[in-house]
């Protein structure tokens, strides 16, 4: 029988986490039921350094149901390395593990769908949403359009696939070889070349609390994406240069006939446009060149991804310093 682990990363999420928790137990049990998963599946939530009742609420969890399980990272790490704590943590007791956000707006129930993929020989099965209605126009604008040119630089993405999604156990040990700390999930995946397919839902809107990923944070995180698995911005902006170098030869030829010609005027505007110009362009080129390299100082030190400060996968319940256990009313 297969055994299922659904990760769920957390960041302050106190206001929409124990309706999560609720329905996430139903499903598991529906998916018990009709014996499409076995007993032993748990759901594992990842508390990525939250500054609510975040941890407490999974502790909770965790001493009433056996099935829920809880790592708590020592600060905040990022919505993917927290993914990589879950995932890494279950993969030796899980067959496959599907990994979804705790506000409830992916439809839990694809699941279901997901196991049956699983079961007729994938080992990956991306979840895709349908449409984006929910989103704000600049929202929805933003991530198309990064969609987009993603796949015209040669990065494999699936088109408006986010986190939502089932690895199996080979999938996620083959996804731990990758060593890079500038992990970026929704390229690294499709890299991996195991059989995938994938299943389309529609999102629905945040029942509670507010996004962790605002308009910059998406901005940065797509950034950050681009610049981990293209050389394209960089090699756009020394296009550009030449460009630049181009029309100042072409200025310069410009002015020198109409010096020869006797039409020559001195004028600031010509000055300062050109001094703007090229001074942004090194600008821009400097940034480029220094966001690759702050990558590969980032790489050089080997700093690990996270660090767990509570482990509940392997011990359900707590030990304090006194040797007693921590009851819920002992829950700091």
């Amino acid at each position: 029988m297969t055994v299922l682990a659904i990760v769920v990363p957390c960041y302050n999420e106190q206001d929409i986490l124990p309706e999560t928790i609720e329905q996430l137990l139903s499903l598991r049990q529906q998916l018990v039921d009709e014996q499409l998963i076995s007993k032993e599946s748990k759901i594992v939530f990842v508390d990525d350094g939250s500054r609510d009742q975040t941890w407490t609420i999974i502790y909770k969890a965790c001493l009433r149901h056996e099935e829920v399980k809880g790592i708590k990272l020592a600060g905040n790490a990022g919505h993917q390395n927290a993914l990589l704590a879950g995932m890494f943590a279950v993969k030796d007791v899980a067959h496959c593990i599907v990994t979804m956000d705790a506000d409830l707006q992916d439809d839990i129930y694809v699941v279901r769908e997901f196991v049956q993929k699983f079961h007729d020989g994938y080992d990956i099965v991306y979840g895709v949403r349908r449409k984006r209605d929910v989103d704000s126009y600049m929202k929805r604008w933003t991530a198309e359009t990064f969609y987009r040119m993603m796949n015209r630089i040669g990065v494999k993405l699936i088109y408006n696939h986010a986190d939502y999604r089932l690895m199996s156990r080979r999938a996620v040990e083959a996804l731990q070889q990758f060593r890079e700390v500038n992990m970026f999930l929704r390229g690294v995946v499709p890299l991996l070349g195991f059989p995938s397919t994938t299943v389309y839902y529609d999102r629905k809107e945040r029942k509670a609390g507010v996004t962790k990923y605002p308009l910059m944070k998406m901005m940065r995180f797509a950034f950050d994406g681009l610049t981990s698995f293209s050389m394209m911005p960089i090699r756009f902006v020394s296009l550009l240069g030449f460009c630049s170098f181009f029309i100042s030869v072409l200025f310069a030829l410009y002015v020198l006939f109409l010096k020869i010609t006797g039409h020559t005027e001195t004028g600031w505007t010509s000055l300062i446009m050109s001094i703007w110009l090229v001074g942004g362009l090194q600008l821009i080129a400097i940034g480029l060149v220094g966001e690759y390299i702050g990558k590969v100082y980032k790489e050089t030190k080997q700093r690990p991804r996270y660090i767990v400060d509570i482990d509940l996968f392997n011990w359900p319940i707590i030990v304090r310093r006194d040797g007693e256990q921590a009851g819920e009313e002992g829950i700091s």
